[in-house]
Order: structure tokens, then sequence, then C-alpha cells
């Protein structure tokens, strides 16, 4: 188990710019997230997966990588890419699907992802891209490079059998990466208490052959703290980690699910009292004299950062029907080459 998030915080304290900085971007996520939840109430994106309650862990342990180490995302990390000076314009796009998306409309919205910022796809089907990134880490270490590889997953992608294999592979080949665990209790209506019988997640590591850390996952200090210390034990040769970050979801699953029909609002309240970006800001106003005009002022510049980009992503047109064949080989195989001649042909 790791130590507490105070001793942590002590080993390698983060600095008062770095703790705002951490501040700003989970305030500026449950922005986007409000924003887009509306939007899709209103008929203007098709699905959204918000990652309010969860702004730490996702910022926390995202924050703690090197630009060169590569993320492995679920559902709800989407918003690692920002911290990676990810265009804010483009990010929305993708919700759009329009000719701002660099994914050309090909994905299901909240599926964000760009080699640039080397962010991977995720394809949706739960626990998938575990084996992924083990074999993205497998390879860097092959090719001598010190990348590491984040893979995320939640509660419910532990139950899989893509989880097994993972974690197998990766205790025997001792890959760099760290599999960063959203145990928020709820896999979409099933509870975790119905879908384990282990004390804790973090404890299935054990049987894999690799550290497994429970942690405060509203605690966005301890968490950029323990992610760290996974991240430089893989860089080093050491192998992987299991960090289950126990959060909770407050809102929905997703845009297409309705919470109240198996989930007691007493609970959600019990989570609202330990909203992360409040436990934050406490710090802040303690250590840093953070104050409610700032606050206020913040929260009036992020709204209009993101009205803005909004704005210019929702006028974007559809893609053009020739990306069509873009993207599908490395290199554009005969027969598909005709295809697309035939296409322009038809289109002229």
């Amino acid at each position: 188990m790791p130590a507490s998030a105070a001793a942590l915080h002590e080993q390698r304290p983060l600095t008062r710019g770095q703790a705002r900085e951490l501040y700003r971007a989970m305030r500026r996520l449950r922005t986007i997230d409000e924003r887009m939840m509306t939007l899709q109430r209103q008929g203007r994106i098709g699905f959204y997966g918000a990652a309010t309650g969860q702004e730490a862990a996702v910022i926390g342990s995202a924050y703690a990588l090197e630009p060169t180490d590569w993320i492995f995302p679920a559902l709800r990390e989407g918003g690692a890419m920002l911290l990676r000076d990810y265009p804010l314009v483009a990010y929305l796009a993708q919700l759009f699907g329009n000719r701002a998306d660099v994914l050309k409309g090909r994905q299901m919205p909240s599926h964000q992802a760009d080699r640039r910022v080397r962010q991977v796809s995720w394809g949706s089907c739960i626990g998938s891209q575990l084996p992924q990134a083990v074999g993205a880490a497998f390879a860097a270490r092959r090719l001598h490079r010190p990348d590491v590889m984040l893979a995320y997953l939640g509660d419910g992608a532990t139950s899989t059998s893509d989880f097994h294999s993972a974690l197998t592979f990766a205790g025997v080949w001792q890959a760099p990466v760290v599999f960063f665990c959203q145990n928020n209790h709820w896999s979409i209506s099933l509870p975790t208490s119905q879908q384990t019988a282990a004390r804790t997640l973090a404890a299935k590591a054990l049987g894999y052959g690799m550290p497994g850390l429970k942690i405060d996952g509203n605690d966005v200090l301890q968490v950029v703290a323990t992610t760290r210390e996974a991240v430089a034990r893989a860089r080093a040769g050491a192998g992987p980690t299991l960090v289950e970050a126990e959060t909770y979801r407050i809102g929905a699953h997703s845009s297409s699910d309705d919470p109240t029909r198996y989930r007691d609002e007493r609970e959600v309240e019990v989570w609202r009292g330990r909203d992360p970006i409040r436990r934050l800001r406490e710090v802040l106003e303690r250590d840093q004299g953070f104050s409610d005009a700032e606050e206020r002022a913040l929260g009036a510049e992020l709204l209009a950062e993101v009205n803005a980009a909004l704005a210019e992503a929702e006028a974007q047109q559809p893609p053009e029907p020739k990306t069509l064949f873009d993207d599908v080989y490395a290199q554009r195989p005969w027969h598909l080459q005709e295809q697309r001649e035939r296409f322009l042909a038809g289109e002229a």
C-alpha cells in the first residue's frame, strides 16, 4: 500500500505554480463536461461520457507522465490530451465528427485520440486497450526506448479476459506499463461489491507478480505522487504496477444512462462532499491564499474559452467524402486506389 497523501506530497512537493496548473486543468475539464452534456441534451452531439467527480484521477495521473509517454485511455480520460496542449477546437470537433476532427468522424464521440500527443484511440470494448498497452510497452523496451505506457481502466474492466491477459504478459515480460484503474464504484449499473469478491481491486495485482497500490483517487496530490512513483519504477526497468484510484462517478455512466434507476441518491450526496476540485481548492486557499475573486475570474475565463472553441468547432463542415479512402492503409493498395478514382470521377 502507498504512503499517505501527505507523506507522498512531502517526498516530491508540487510547486505553487504546479498546484494551480492542476486546479485549472481540473476546472477546465469540468467546464467542458458540463457544456457538452448540455449540448447532448439539445441534440447537437450524439453521445458524451463525462468525468465529473473523477477529475483528480484523470488529470493527476496524466500529469505524472513525460511528454514521450503514451496514454491508452478508456471512456473518461480524453481530458488527458489537454494537458499536452492539444487544441481545444480539435478536441471538441471530435464530438461533431467534422472536418476539424483528426479522426475524420470515424470514431464515437468522446473517443478522442491523436498520435501527435501520444494518446491512442479507445475502441469502446471494455478492457481491449490493456493488451495493446502491454504490447506497446514490450516494443518500447525491445527498441531501448524510455517510453512508459499508462493504461487506463475502470473497475468493470478488471472482470474481463483482456485484463487477465494484459497483466499476465506485463508481469512475465516486466513491461514498462502502469495500469491505472479508476474504481468509481459502478460498472454502469453494477456495483463493485457484486462484481468481485476481492477485498480491493489493487489486491488482484499480486497474482500477476506486480505491486498493487490503492489510493484516494479524489486527492490529486496523492494521485500525482503515486503515479509518478509507478512510472519511475516502470522506466527504470522494474516492471508494471496496478494502481487502484478510489473515486466516484457523480453523473451518469454516459449521456445514454439514467443512474436514478439503480443508484441511491444519498450515496451520490456523500461523494459530492468529497469533490476533488473542492478539495484542491481548499488546499490552495489554505496554502496560497486562493480567493473567491480568483475563483470567479477563473470560472469566467474557462467558460469563455470553451464557448469560443465550441463556436469554432461546431461551425466546421462535415468531412469531405473523398477522405473515406484516407488512413485505411499505410500505403493505399491498387483496388482502393481504383475505387477512389471512380468515386472522384463520379463526383466531378
